[in-house]
């Protein structure tokens, strides 16, 4: 991954750059997750807040609440509707960036997969990837661990 890295929404609207690299990757499988991204998941690049700027136009924005009782601050163009990303009330450091939204995508790959028990029939996780049936237990690897 080349830094800072650039992306922004379809229409052009909005762009944005980050300064470091994301502290975990990963894809969810839950049917929120799908409804949202309009696929069979959807992915997240966790970000601290201070790696991730706007650098053009202006973001719209929606709450949701979770499963979970926190709360999903959405982040949008408002123009074409692009999801940029989303931070939830548990991580409020963290920026849950829509990698797709990037640029250049080809460093992007999940370090796990979360919520399989929803996961299409036909999508085949690596074997040496980690999944969870569920929310895994152990919310760290949601914050990552840079050393």
């Amino acid at each position: 991954m080349k830094l800072p890295a650039e992306g922004g929404c379809q229409c052009g609207a909005v762009r944005y750059q980050i300064t470091d690299e994301p502290v975990v990757v990963y894809a969810c499988h839950c049917t929120t997750c799908q409804t949202q991204s309009g696929s069979a998941f959807g992915m997240a690049a966790r970000l601290r807040g201070e790696d991730f700027q706007l650098t053009q136009g202006e973001l719209s924005s929606f709450d949701r609440p979770g499963s979970n009782g926190h709360t999903f601050t959405n982040s949008f163009c408002g123009q074409c509707g692009t999801r940029i990303h989303h931070v939830s009330s548990r991580f409020p450091d963290l920026i849950s960036l829509k990698p797709g939204t990037l640029d250049e995508t080809g460093w992007v790959q999940p370090e796990f997969h979360v919520y399989t028990r929803s996961a299409q029939p036909w999508i085949t996780i690596p074997k040496e990837t980690a999944a969870f049936e569920a929310m895994p237990a152990d919310l760290s690897i949601f914050a990552g661990k840079k050393e």
